[in-house]
């Protein structure tokens, strides 16, 4: 039986359409994965349906009834949740506080009613097995457990359709697996439906049961997740210049240009590595294992604890991002939004930005100067972008992704760290991103790209770093990077000392 029916939806935004009549259709207990590159029209359909904007044209019904204008609240009413890859809670608030923000308990006396909004969102955890304290502060939550509050929020007030949006970005593998054993119970035991978007197609193609593809804001098709595969369902994402051949290509470097010895930080300890110019070297691990860990002490984010870090054969002696950055090192880290984007910055700004921090001593910016630069750097880096002053906000995911990296290469770093560079971003926006490592690292730059995603290291790294508990347990040489190695390693379920 269908929950939601979506027929015609047409959307526009100061004459520019962009949803041309499409249409979406979610059945009662189904999964169903909405699918399309950053742009298609996925989270404008969803904005639509969950009364953010208007629609232009088109019908909606949903359980049984045909809904006319609607309303955030109304939405809600209904019966539909939304949780946004951005997450939407209260850092300064505690947990149970913003699981009953707007819907708070009161007692006889017209307080506020703690004890009992505390003791139900335990039993919600409890349900759920979510292992969290109702009464921490939201703020000292990982960003992990803050994905898992923002879903138990929605599922508190008995949503009939929940729209996940990215959902996994932040989880680890054992997070993902609890995750998606809570929607099948909830879809098998409740008849709860799931609006999933992704772009991780494993994932995708595990929890789904239907799929809807848009491309360019128009509905491309639908099917039954059983009757076809990851490679079809990505030719109707991207078109027919969709290729899914290995971008890997075997090049000469030249000498050491980073050297860590017996380097230990927060989260990782007794790190040895060597580094040639060049190079590309692909650092995973478990969530947690202390590869995004390592990174982040080597730019000076955190301090270490022991062991040095060479650059061109010169030891840093002070640690912080301004010392790193003049050593050449640059990092591009996770989580763009909290880490990277300037959001009240024009496109320009969130360019040069880093080029200026480093040359503090310069009084004055010359603008022209610098559209100069934007110019140069975008044609090379390919970005999608208008004028330089348009807001970075303006931007999809890959664009402002390239936008960073174009931040980097304006301070000449030599040395790249990418955290997690594709998060969030689209089939062909990642094959951008993987053709631009493999030709930075022709020119002579050296990259370090932290993933959990084996196959974006297959495609672009020379050598493979596993950590595990926070060491090196294991560096795989090119070809023998594979899903299956890497995972053994990353589980301890062999070790080095076993196969050599």
């Amino acid at each position: 039986m269908g929950l939601l029916k979506m027929s015609g939806i047409t959307k526009s935004f100061h004459g520019v359409t962009v949803l041309h009549h499409v249409d979406l259709t979610v059945g009662s207990g189904e999964v169903h994965a909405l699918l399309g590159e950053n742009g298609a029209g996925k989270s404008t359909l969803m904005n639509v349906l969950t009364g953010v904007f208007p629609r232009d044209g088109g019908t909606i019904e949903f359980d049984g009834k045909d809904i006319g204008a609607i309303t955030i609240r109304q939405s809600e009413e209904l019966g539909i949740a939304f949780v946004h890859q951005e997450l939407n809670l209260f850092n300064d608030l505690r947990v149970y506080e913003n699981i009953f923000l707007g819907r708070e308990y009161k007692n006889a006396f017209g307080k506020l009613d703690k004890k009992r909004m505390v003791a139900e969102t335990r039993g919600l955890f409890e349900e759920l097995g979510v292992d969290m304290d109702p009464t921490e502060v939201v703020a000292n939550l990982k960003t992990s457990q803050k994905q898992l509050l923002e879903i138990s929020k929605a599922l508190f007030f008995k949503a009939k359709l929940l729209i996940l949006d990215e959902p996994t970005t932040s989880l680890n593998n054992e997070e993902v697996a609890h995750l998606f054993s809570i929607v099948n119970s909830l879809k098998r035991e409740n008849g709860t439906s799931f609006i999933f978007i992704s772009h991780k197609m494993p994932e995708i193609f595990e929890i789904s049961d239907r799929y809807t593809v848009f491309r360019n804001g128009h509905f491309i098709g639908t099917g039954d997740i059983a009757s076809t595969d990851p490679e079809s369902v990505t030719r109707l994402m991207v078109g027919e210049g969709y290729s899914s051949e290995d971008v890997y290509e075997k090049r000469e470097t030249g000498g050491e240009v980073l050297k860590l010895t017996h380097f230990s930080g927060p989260g990782f300890s007794d790190v040895n590595l060597t580094v040639e110019q060049g190079q590309i070297i692909g650092l995973t691990g478990l969530q947690g294992a202390g590869s995004s860990e390592l990174m982040q002490c080597m730019f000076g984010s955190t301090n270490p604890t022991g062991g040095t870090i060479e650059v061109h054969g010169k030891t840093l002696p002070a640690h912080s991002i301004h010392s790193s950055m003049k050593a050449g090192i640059a990092m591009l880290a996770a989580n763009r939004k909290e880490n990277s984007v300037l959001p009240d910055m024009s496109l320009l700004e969130n360019m040069y930005l880093s080029e200026h921090t480093l040359s503090a001593w310069k009084p004055l910016i010359r603008k022209r100067g610098e559209k100069e630069k934007f110019e140069t750097y975008r044609k090379l880096l390919n970005i999608k972008a208008g004028d330089s002053s348009s807001s970075i906000l303006s931007l999809s995911g890959g664009n402002q992704q390239k936008v960073f990296i174009a931040r980097w290469l304006n301070t000449d770093a030599k040395i790249l760290l990418f955290d997690n560079p594709t998060q969030g971003i689209d089939v062909g926006a990642k094959a951008e991103i993987y053709k631009l490592i493999l030709e930075l690292a022709k020119s002579g730059k050296t990259i370090l790209i932290n993933t959990l995603e084996i196959p974006e290291i297959q495609k672009v790294a020379d050598y493979c770093v596993v950590f595990y508990n926070g060491s090196i347990i294991k560096v795989l040489k090119h070809g023998e990077i594979d899903e299956t190695t890497v995972m053994l390693y990353s589980t301890n379920a062999i070790n080095s000392e076993e196969v050599q």
